[in-house]
């Protein structure tokens, strides 16, 4: 192909002294940036959407299954234990297990301070992956059948109320009449979201039955976990119509699912929000890197004006002319994406192993900047991008076919 070949030509010749090599160079270094910022920024913001997800499901499971009847709070009405029912969610497709939970409200007190808190109950059917990644001392709690006091409380509270592991407290509940625990702090975990570190402690949910003076069958609800996120909304509504039949053969209990976006619609609201930024981010980077490229296409195609007049006079067409200079914009904007990969890409890692970039967790609900490499995305970036700017170059182009090579040949 005679245009490739000429590109070609033109391209490995064109570090010689020219009026173009400067807007070459300064597009290059634009595609360059572009890149790597895009990749950074999709990198980041799929990372800190993840492990605020992570982090939220991890107190309350992807779908929650409670009494019709609740008010929303942490004093809940009751959901009999359904075992049929129980068994017809966990063979739900995408359902990965299904677990019983209880919470209560309460008023941790010490000889100097004193922490409002929520009890949250957990059987032996609980999934500890979560707070086992979050543990900063002792251990999780071991379920038996003898009730103990051991809990499992945040390192937000631990630190404020000046408490280690093997250290005890009492705690209040005050609803009809006030009642008093008191409570071994068996872990210590430290997941960096404050709005929930500061109020959850973990333990045994018999000691909610009791307080709360439930059967021993009597739960809070049900907490679904599932195995792909982008799958909850489906699960969900397949779990909303087990539920429905369930209360049509049993009037007495009717159950209200939620998913975690439901009953945390702010959170997932904000998390939402950051798409919008990465786009905005994306079609700056592209607006910039193109821009670049039409000027030193345009610079390029001025500078060739001789080699374009010949090249017609001798029987080019306009379009086969296009292409020369379209070849040219191609192995420019390939050597620009190949440099901003690579630093994109070694940003990334960097922080991603070393996570020298820190974050405040009580503004951002994580210690630091998270990255998640993400390769699909990362091809489709790559791709959008290439096409984009190829897309781009189509228009400077048609410059060529205004350049007579009479005029050319006249004034050379």
């Amino acid at each position: 192909m005679i245009e490739y070949f000429i590109a070609k030509r033109i391209y490995f010749q064109h570090g010689r002294k020219n009026v173009s090599r400067p807007a070459v160079r300064i597009a290059i270094v634009a595609i360059a940036l572009g890149m790597a910022v895009m990749i950074i920024s999709v990198g980041v913001v799929i990372g800190f959407k993840q492990e605020i997800r992570n982090k939220v499901v991890g107190f309350g499971g992807h779908i929650r299954v409670s009494n019709y009847d609740n008010n929303n709070t942490f004093e809940t009405n009751t959901v009999t234990y359904d075992k049929q029912f129980s068994d017809e969610l966990k063979h739900v497709d995408g359902v990965q297990s299904v677990q019983l939970y209880a919470t209560k409200l309460g008023i941790i007190k010490t000889t100097d301070e004193f922490q409002g808190i929520v009890l949250k109950g957990i059987d032996r059917n609980f999934n500890w992956a979560f707070f086992k990644s979050h543990l900063v001392a002792g251990d999780t709690l071991q379920l038996t059948d003898s009730l103990r006091n051991d809990i499992v409380i945040s390192k937000h509270i631990a630190d404020m109320l000046r408490l280690k592991v093997g250290d005890s407290f009492y705690t209040y509940f005050i609803k009809d009449q006030v009642k008093a625990r008191k409570f071994i702090i068996r872990g210590i975990y430290a997941t960096n979201f404050v709005e929930y570190d500061k109020l959850f402690i973990i333990t045994d949910v018999r000691h909610i039955q009791r307080l709360s003076g439930w059967e021993s069958n009597q739960y809070s609800g049900y907490e679904v976990l599932i195995s792909n996120f982008e799958n909850m909304e489906v699960i969900a509504d397949t779990i909303n119509v087990i539920a429905q039949q369930s209360a049509k053969t049993n009037d007495s209990q009717k159950y209200y699912v939620q998913t975690i976006k439901e009953l945390s619609p702010q959170l997932f609201g904000w998390l939402d929000l950051l798409d919008m930024n990465v786009w905005v981010i994306l079609s700056l980077m592209l607006a910039v890197a193109g821009f670049n490229m039409i000027s030193g296409l345009l610079i390029l195609i001025l500078e060739r004006t001789n080699m374009i007049g010949i090249l017609k006079s001798v029987g080019a067409t306009n379009w086969s002319v296009r292409k020369v200079f379209l070849y040219f914009a191609v192995f420019l904007i390939g050597k620009g994406m190949f440099w901003g990969n690579l630093i994109g890409l070694s940003l990334c890692a960097l922080q991603y192993f070393t996570h020298i970039l820190p974050l405040d967790p009580e503004a951002y609900y994580v210690s630091y900047i998270p990255i998640v490499f993400t390769w699909s995305y990362l091809l489709l970036l790559n791709a959008g991008t290439f096409v984009a700017s190829v897309l781009m170059m189509i228009v400077p182009s048609y410059l060529i076919s205004k350049i007579s090579p009479a005029k050319i040949i006249r004034y050379e």
